[in-house]
């Protein structure tokens, strides 16, 4: 890395505006009993005889709420009906593109056969299904495609790299997830301004060539919780995803700002997003095929998260990073995935320095403020974590005209510990969810 500490004596003049915390209002309201919401859905299905047949169930990479619980009384669901149900690991290229890899990525969130009652059968093999109309190979976990019926399980959400009607959730995760790493590279290939279209004629020609039982789909609102939980038959999913799409982008989290100065992140992580933290949120995009969200002027990263395992997708975002951050990435891993999704932009470096303090300095020198005053600096945990956040004095005074936030104490100096590490985020996560989101 070279002397980078040489910089200190240029970035320490450099001011920082107080800040102080503050409390967003999300959208929407979580579900009170998951479990009996979940046991309708399932129960209005049409009767099918299970007796006997394997079922494979899909189990994406992400985590989300109530992943486990849901998997494991869907699982209970199908033994009830005489159904052999095992899980196939549907992430595309995701935990090393290694069939061990995937199966650890999958304990990491919590799921194993112990907890859930069902085998995991992870391989990275794959069965070519058919083409697309313009000549895209359809690729399937072969073991997956063997079973007498297929399980689609899955969270639907706003896509962080491309617009279309359908995006992250149920035909991704049998184009994309399904097709492990050569599906996902095929279906990549072309760019992610074809990838909408693509998404939808793969998934489609595997709805018509594969065994789907029923698909499972959840919506979570902008507090991370399960809001709506969704069975659909084979015949129902094309028309009802994009519907549920717009349902979910309108639960998204956001931060009540358009205009931000500064954002600093405090970490990153492929178990957060795809890209490391939610486009969506942080308004910036490695691709033309997507836009929404605020106009950041400079954006700083911290650290990595534990549960990315070194992948750091999505630092190309930001403008500075921190030391820390850079020894805690695992090239071959973050550039498998920029190999596989075809673009490079995501993985680039930004600029590395000595600490978090430098961060907070370099980033306030450049976003275009002349008077201290005046810097609209916001801070986050990550973009998974978005009910308490910090505001400096200019920021706060624009957030608080929607009415959509609220100040949880007085502003103060940014807290540094031992070599310039900020210890915001050293207060037990939700320490300021007095008002935590209500229950339905």
């Amino acid at each position: 890395m070279g002397n980078i500490d040489s910089l200190s004596p240029y970035l320490e003049k450099i001011a920082l505006p107080p800040v102080l915390p503050v409390r967003q209002r999300l959208p929407g309201t979580a579900l009170a009993d998951p479990k009996t919401e979940l046991d309708a859905c399932l129960n209005s299905l049409p009767e099918h005889n299970l007796a006997g047949l394997s079922i494979a169930i899909t189990c994406g990479s992400r985590g989300f709420d109530g992943y486990t619980t849901l998997l494991r009384n869907l699982v209970l669901f199908l033994r009830a009906k005489g159904a052999q149900p095992f899980l196939v690991p549907a992430m595309g290229s995701h935990g090393g593109a290694t069939a061990a890899g995937q199966t650890a990525l999958l304990g990491h969130l919590g799921i194993t056969e112990a907890v859930i009652g069902a085998p995991i059968r992870s391989s990275m093999e794959t069965v070519l299904i058919g083409k697309t109309g313009s000549g895209l190979p359809v690729r399937i976990d072969k073991l997956a495609s063997q079973a007498d019926g297929i399980v689609l399980f899955n969270r639907i959400k706003p896509h962080t790299s491309f617009r279309g009607p359908y995006e992250s959730g149920l035909l991704k995760m049998l184009a994309v997830g399904l097709g492990k790493q050569a599906g996902a590279e095929a279906t990549h290939r072309r760019g992610y301004g074809q990838m909408a279209e693509n998404l939808e004629a793969a998934g489609t020609l595997a709805l018509q060539k594969l065994p789907v039982l029923f698909a499972l789909a959840t919506l979570e609102n902008g507090y991370g919780q399960l809001a709506e939980i969704h069975v659909l038959e084979p015949n129902q999913i094309l028309a009802q995803e994009p519907f549920l799409l717009d349902k979910a982008r309108s639960l998204m989290p956001r931060i009540w700002l358009d205009e931000i100065d500064v954002l600093v992140v405090g970490e990153i992580g492929k178990d957060i997003s795809g890209t490391g933290m939610d486009t969506n949120i942080i308004g910036r995009y490695h691709t033309s095929a997507a836009s929404g969200g605020p106009r950041v002027t400079r954006l700083g990263i911290l650290s990595l998260s534990q549960g990315s395992e070194g992948n750091a997708n999505g630092m190309g975002l930001a403008d500075f990073m921190t030391e820390r951050l850079f020894r805690q990435v695992d090239f071959t891993g973050t550039y498998l995935n920029t190999l596989t999704s075809t673009e490079p932009a995501s993985a680039r470096m930004p600029m590395v320095l000595a600490n978090d303090r430098q961060v907070f300095q370099a980033a306030v020198k450049l976003c275009g403020q002349d008077r201290l005053d005046q810097v609209r600096l916001a801070i986050i945990r990550n973009t998974k974590s978005l009910q308490t956040i910090w505001l400096s004095p200019a920021a706060w005074a624009a957030a608080s005209r929607t009415g959509q936030a609220i100040a949880q104490g007085p502003s103060r100096p940014l807290p540094f510990a031992a070599e310039g590490r900020l210890s915001l985020f050293d207060e037990p996560e939700g320490s300021h969810r007095e008002d935590a989101c209500p229950r339905t």
